[in-house]
């Protein structure tokens, strides 16, 4: 009865040593320039990205997908250089409701003004997630929101970039 137990540990022993393990997983590039102009073309929105982003920051996820109270939104996530999540997400005609599950619940703390427009703060310190919120000025406009686990200091360098997705 050792004996098969002293067998059967050097056969694990060997099967530990043998088989090989991944140390990291990398992730397949994300092209969000591409996604971006097909989600502008198919929605006729006139959605923005973010452009000239300093080096360090990777894009991580894209999609346009229904979301909160079956509004059709507009999402492109990126990891910052200091390694938060950072994203925008765009609406057309945006509800209390939307901006309230984008926000995660987080409530409403001041505004602040970034490339020329009022963005509205919202801070959720429990579960952290901080987000800038662009109400939409008019029919033609997005709801937009940048939120994330960055610092505002992050958020407001990243709303900055954001630039219209050209169609044509």
């Amino acid at each position: 009865m050792v004996r098969s137990l002293v067998v059967i540990g050097v056969i694990v022993a060997a099967l530990i040593a043998v088989v090989p393990r991944v140390n990291s997983v990398s992730q397949p590039p994300v092209d969000v320039a591409g996604a971006s102009v097909e989600v502008a073309k198919e929605s006729g929105w006139p959605i923005e990205r973010p452009e000239a982003l300093p080096d360090g920051w990777k894009a991580t996820s894209v999609r346009y997908v229904r979301s909160t109270g079956g509004l059709m939104t507009w999402h492109a996530g990126y990891q910052s250089p200091t390694g938060n999540y950072i994203a925008i997400e765009q609406t057309k005609d945006a509800t209390a409701e939307w901006i309230t599950a984008q926000t995660n619940r987080a409530p409403q703390t001041g505004e602040v003004q970034v490339a020329g427009k009022t963005w509205e703060t919202y801070v959720r310190p429990i579960k952290v997630q901080n987000s800038l919120v662009h109400r939409a000025q008019s029919p033609a406009e997005l709801t937009t929101i940048v939120t994330g686990t960055g610092t505002f200091e992050e958020l407001t360098a990243f709303a900055e970039t954001l630039a219209p997705v050209p169609t044509g």
